[in-house]
């Protein structure tokens, strides 16, 4: 009779399948939610330590006032006032004429982040491709601080 029944031996092997299972659910559902999570960050412009870019030509500046007026900067030309339909057209066509040339975007500390986003709307209107913003660098009593 004893050999009628048989005892099982007792298996000490761990079954991972449903473990992995889980695993890449998990790793799924974090791959489709991170680029979702926006986290702001405070942060303090326009003041920068960054050191300043060489450049081989004078570049295009649009300046923007506290009051969201235009200010435009050419090559060789004193800063004028301008509208923002002109600076299309004029950056359009220096840019034309001068492919390589950097243009630049420098806003007052009290302007709102729309302006300036707006100004960088209007230069990918007139087809400048890389555009920079420009900050002044950060005071010696300010670099001190912890």
């Amino acid at each position: 009779m004893s050999s009628r029944r048989k005892r099982r031996k007792l298996k000490a092997e761990i079954n991972v399948v449903p473990y992995i299972d889980v695993m890449l659910v998990l790793l799924i559902i974090f791959m489709v939610t991170a680029p979702l999570l926006n986290l702001g960050v405070d942060i303090e412009l326009p003041q920068s330590n960054a050191k300043p870019v060489e450049q081989m030509k004078d570049p295009v500046v649009i300046v923007i006032d506290a009051d969201g007026n235009y200010f435009l900067t050419l090559e060789g030309v004193p800063k004028e006032s301008i509208s923002a339909d002109a600076l299309v057209a004029k950056v359009s066509a220096f840019v034309r004429n001068n492919p390589q040339v950097p243009v630049l975007v420098a806003g007052d500390q009290q302007v709102g982040y729309g302006a300036v986003y707006q100004v960088m709307v209007l230069l990918q209107q007139a087809g400048v491709a890389k555009v920079g913003l420009m900050s002044k660098p950060v005071e010696d009593s300010a670099r001190k601080r912890p």
